[in-house]
């Protein structure tokens, strides 16, 4: 009874069996016994908030980071006892980042819940009371038969029952599962094969048995049990070609489809700037602490002294007197932590993401990124990582797709040990001429070995033909009928992979036309009686046909079956697909029985053309001081001749090899494997030191590095850092992903970048620091799973050396300042403390401690973060070394750190006693002889500091744009103008005005004024003097390089404009 009412409570598990049983149309059992199962519906919720728990959720995810909630105690405690300032001065910064970055990740979600509600709400056909129906997406019930249109996508997982070819077949692409644009052959259940809505009710007592969600194993049961394999199953997401329309089975829906479970959030990454800047927020508030802990125990030390006594008019109450010393000690710690708070910078990390946010549109804007021929421009896909693509040291990159065009070309053939290429149409002998007769050699008198092998070409494979003709188009037709009226212009091909594509075509033009259900051999017809998948561990796929069949993959060989051996053939075939267990098993015994014997007819060669630029690509990186790793599926001779091709190895390179198959020719000697990889390691590692002046790379197969990675990690990773570089072929996709972690995890820690267009690369594109999808023919898996798109891999040179270079430093400088800006602004109230016998009275009005980071010194920095350029994008490309400046955090280094914050506490220092000298002995600076004030020194330390930490950023500025200027001059005119309208108007609303008058009065002064000149140009005059004097005596690389452009003699002012504009064309821009 219980467990009856959590179910209908909806709080009992949706599955308590190994199994769950589908009944198809949802026709259950009649007997009252049956409680149907209860299955997800068919929403896809990508969404992380809802109405209800976006302030909440939003909330805790924010407050998780440490200065936020660092900045939410302060608050309370301001809230809680006596401070010295207004919470005001905590909150209002607080609820500024707040609300910010929840109004920037609630669009963000809002967007993601707009997709889900067109996906969901997508309109879909259904099996209802035995017609169809219309109803939307959302709706669909596991059971439920689905009708699916041609190009329609498949709403559900669905287990193919029938479709409009006589064969029950169906094509589809997968492109948004796995990224592969090729097309798939799915089959339909044999006793299903001819369904129709009006057979529905011989399904009465059909129902499917299967596992939990995630398994691929499914069992489908009428008066006999059929077991069904992955070729019977429709995944969500998929999408139906080339077939008019099919009926399946809802068998999983919802979230509980694959395509959601095998879904992953993508790991957060961090960059190594966002790494540094929490180091430093961590000194920062060790800083903090011993100020707050210093002023708290001086403050107890001074006050003990009689002299010190509390004056008349500040007398302590009653209740203070009998309070706890410990409590009243804890109280002035936290007030004095009040006070000193601002040193760590909350604003920082909402000018951050709006830096990041905003500088990834220069990405997609920049015009030499953008890909004319696919109209395909660069794409950015989280913008956390801009500084990143400026510290890369190592890239991993795919070969097929992405250092290749993934355009096969057939090329030449071997046929009986004879070479022959395509001449004008033919097939002819090497050395063979256009000129020479009777080219060809087609010979249709009799079945000769070349013949043959054309004939296996054009037959073994998945290629799939598509008509332009409507009349061509009919499921078991013959295009042949009609002689006169058929053109082989008119068939187009798809194929489940490019070479295969590329051999049809070739014997194509050689007169061997593939049909539907003909080759074109002067029209003989053939019968396809098997089709023998390919698979990653036969490496190769066959036919069986009526007549004389084909297996095709590098190298092309046939077996003559007699109709005994055919019957043999068949059993064992049935036997395998049929069977309920180890089905797989089975079946790869069933191949290898049938795929032996085999007579040899030749091989093919197909060319997979380089793109364009790539050796000049991997040149420039690799004078940019990074090291380029080639990790590909593909054998050892084709991966190591493209590495050649493209300039990945040199010809004068001493290629070092570590592969399986010479660890087995010497594993002749009585050694165990593992320790034989380890003694090869040790030969290769001893080469390299002893031939340290020649560049070496290094080859390894996918079988020598599961060997070398188990016992001889280090070892290993060693000879691969000694070498220029590393290919690494015959690799699985998790491999490529292991190589990547491997190094990034090595004790240095370098920063990884890896590129790919395929599904296979998804793994290592996700391993990475930063991830780069490739816009090829591959479909749009990786280029989703990426953190950055580009169309070709040419365009990666200008992505890190120019786009990578200004993102670092930029964010780099915006780091360090925001920091140094802060000690100046609060080590002035530290010291004011020694002044005030550590009173907690503060130095600066609310107000301006509110809006100094906001408004006063924000917009300045912002800007600079998004528009300096150290040198011209055009010096940085022909210049790959200038990289090299900025390689391993350099302008974070602590050092560089150290160099801010002690310059920013000498700016504070000179603010302070600068002012604390011009009004300590004398404080009638006005005419008239009145006095300056308590707020009126604090407001003098105010100004001098807000104009010199401008003027500060704008000797960091080396691009001026109009900008710039706008906001540097304009954020001081505004400090001005906000001051004088502040104090010079009597607020209603604020209960207090010590402001009042003061700035007006101060700027009255003609002492004041030569004060901040003077103080101003005692700042900034040693800086501006190191700036000369290291750019004259130690220049970088990149200091030469301004040197050069600046000089004038290659570019004219006209010159430089217009190339700026090509990579930002937006931005006006002001030379000066």
């Amino acid at each position: 009874m219980l467990r009856w009412i959590r179910q209908q409570l909806g709080f009992d598990p949706p599955h308590q069996s190994d199994t769950r049983t589908v009944y198809v149309a949802n026709r259950f059992p009649q007997h009252g016994h049956y409680i149907p199962q209860r299955f997800a519906d068919n929403r896809i919720i990508s969404s992380k908030y809802t109405i209800w728990n976006f302030v909440p959720k939003n909330l805790f995810e924010q407050f998780r980071r440490i200065a936020n909630f660092y900045f939410l105690i302060i608050f309370l405690v301001q809230l809680m006892i006596d401070t010295p300032t207004s919470p005001v001065t905590s909150g209002l910064p607080l609820f500024f980042v707040i609300t910010v970055t929840a109004i920037k990740q609630g669009y963000e979600d809002w967007l993601r819940y707009k997709a889900d509600n067109e996906v969901n709400g997508a309109p879909v056909f259904v099996v209802r009371s035995g017609s169809l129906v219309q109803t939307k997406s959302k709706n669909i019930r596991v059971g439920d038969i689905v009708r699916v249109a041609k190009d329609e996508t498949f709403p559900a997982d669905l287990a193919l029952l029938s479709s409009d070819r006589a064969d029950g077949t169906c094509h589809i692409t997968t492109a948004s599962l796995d990224g592969e644009t090729n097309l798939k052959t799915h089959f339909s259940v044999a006793e299903t094969l001819v369904f129709y809505i009006k057979t529905l009710p011989c399904l009465v007592c059909a129902k499917i048995l299967m596992p939990h969600p995630s398994f691929s194993v499914f069992m489908l049961l009428f008066a006999f049990v059929r077991s069904l394999g992955q070729e019977n199953l429709l995944l969500r997401g998929a999408r139906l070609k080339n077939t008019k329309e099919i009926f399946g089975v809802a068998i999983y829906t919802g979230m509980e489809s694959k395509m959601a479970l095998n879904y992953k959030c993508k790991s957060q990454k961090r960059s190594a700037v966002e790494k540094s800047m929490n180091t430093f927020l961590l000194i920062y508030l060790g800083i903090l602490l011993f100020e707050a802990i210093l002023s708290t125990i001086l403050k107890y030390a001074w006050q003990a002294e009689d002299k010190w006594d509390e004056p008349f008019y500040n007398q302590e109450t009653e209740q203070e007197r009998n309070s706890s010393p410990i409590l009243k000690f804890i109280s002035d710690f936290l007030a004095f932590l009040v006070l000193y708070n601002f040193i760590i910078p909350i604003s920082l990390y909402v000018t951050v993401e709006m830096q990041k946010f905003m500088g990834s549109f220069f990405i997609g804007w920049d015009l030499d990124l953008y890909h004319e021929e696919s109209d395909q421009k660069a794409q950015v896909n989280t913008s956390d990582l801009n500084e990143e693509l400026g510290q890369v040291e190592y890239v991993f990159t795919d070969k097929t797709g992405t250092l290749t065009e993934n355009e096969m070309h057939f090329r030449e053939c071997s046929i009986n040990g004879v070479k022959y290429r395509e001449v004008n149409g033919k097939l002819a002998p090497e050395g063979m001429t256009d000129d020479s007769p009777d080219g060809s050699i087609i010979n249709n008198d009799g079945i000769g070995d070349e013949l043959l092998f054309l004939q296996a070409v054009s037959l073994c494979h998945t290629v799939q033909i598509s008509y332009d003709q409507p009349d061509c188009l009919v499921g078991g037709g013959d295009p042949f009928a009609h002689a006169n009226g058929f053109s082989s212009s008119h068939m187009e091909y798809y194929a489940s992979s490019p070479d295969e594509k590329a051999l049809v075509e070739a014997v194509k033009r050689c007169g061997y036309v593939r049909s539907k259900v003909s080759a074109s051999l002067s029209f003989s017809r053939y019968k396809l009686l098997h089709l023998l998948e390919f698979d990653a561990d036969r490496r190769r796929m066959s036919v069986i046909l009526q007549t004389p069949s084909g297996l095709r993959t590098l190298v092309v060989a046939c077996r003559h079956f007699s109709p005994e051996e055919y019957i043999d053939v068949e059993k064992h075939l049935n036997a395998a697909r049929t069977a309920l267990q180890q089905r797989e098993e089975r079946l790869q015994e069933a191949f290898a029985y049938i795929e032996r014997d085999l007579q040899l007819l030749g091989a093919t060669g197909v060319e997979d053309k380089l793109q364009d630029k790539v050796q000049e690509t991997i040149e420039a990186l690799r004078l940019a001081g990074i090291k380029v790793w080639v990790l590909t599926g593909d054998k050892h001779e084709t991966a190591v001749s493209v590495s050649l091709s493209c300039g990945h190895f040199h010809r004068t390179m001493n290629i070092l090899e570590l592969l399986l198959e010479l660890l087995l020719v010497v594993l002749l000697v009585p050694v165990p494997i593992h320790q034989l990889s380890g003694s090869v390691l040790l030969s290769l590692f001893s080469r390299i030191k002893e031939d340290h002046v020649i560049q070496h790379g290094l080859v390894v197969d996918g079988a020598s590095l599961s060997l070398a990675l188990r016992e001889h990690e280090k070892l290993f990773m060693e000879v691969c850092k000694n070498c220029s570089a590393v290919l690494c072929c015959r690799m699985a996709p998790l491999q490529k992903a292991k190589v990547v972690r491997l190094l990034k995890t090595s004790p240095e820690k370098p920063i990884t970048l890896a590129i790919g267009d395929g599904a296979n690369d998804v793994s290592m594109i996700q391993e990475a620091h930063v991830g780069i999808g490739i816009m090829g023919k591959e479909g749009r898996q990786a280029v989703r799973n990426s953190d950055y798109a580009i169309a070709r891999f040419k365009f990666l040179a200008k992505l890190l050396l120019v786009h990578g270079h200004f993102y670092y430093i930029r964010i780099a400088t915006l780091v360090q300042y925001f920091f140094y800006k802060n000690v100046c602004f609060i080590t002035p109230q530290f010291l004011y403390q020694f002044f005030c016998l550590f009173s907690q009275q503060t130095l600066y009005d609310s107000v301006y401690l509110t809006l100094y980071n906001i408004c006063f010194t924000s917009l300045p920095i912002l800007v600079y973060s998004l528009f300096e350029q150290l040198v011209h994008p055009h010096v940085l490309q022909n210049k790959p070394a200038l990289y090299r400046d900025i390689s391993k955090n350099s302008l974070l280094s602590f050092r560089t750190f150290l160099y801010w914050t002690l310059l920013g506490f000498l700016h504070a220092f000179i603010f302070f006693f600068g002012s604390y000298i011009l009004m300590g002995e004398d404080t009638m600076l006005m005419g008239n002889g009145q006095m300056f004030g308590n707020w009126t020194f604090g407001t003098l330390v105010f100004t001098v500091m807000v104009i010199t930490v401008t003027l500060k950023l704008a000797l960091e500025t080396n691009f001026w744009t109009w900008m710039n200027h706008f906001v540097t001059w304009g954020s001081i005119a505004f400090y001005f103008i906000f001051s004088l309208f502040y104090g010079g108007i009597i607020w209603p609303f604020l209960h207090s005005q010590d402001m009042y008058f003061v700035f007006v009065q101060l700027l009255s002064s003609g002492s004041v004024w030569f004060a901040i000149i003077i103080i101003i140009i005692t700042c900034l005059f040693p800086d501006v003097v190191k700036k000369v004097f290291y750019r004259h005596l130690q220049p970088t690389s990149t200091q030469k390089s301004q040197v050069t452009w600046g000089g004038g003699a290659e570019r004219t002012r006209e010159d430089f404009h217009l190339l700026y504009c090509q990579s930002y064309p937006t931005l006006p821009v002001v030379l000066v």
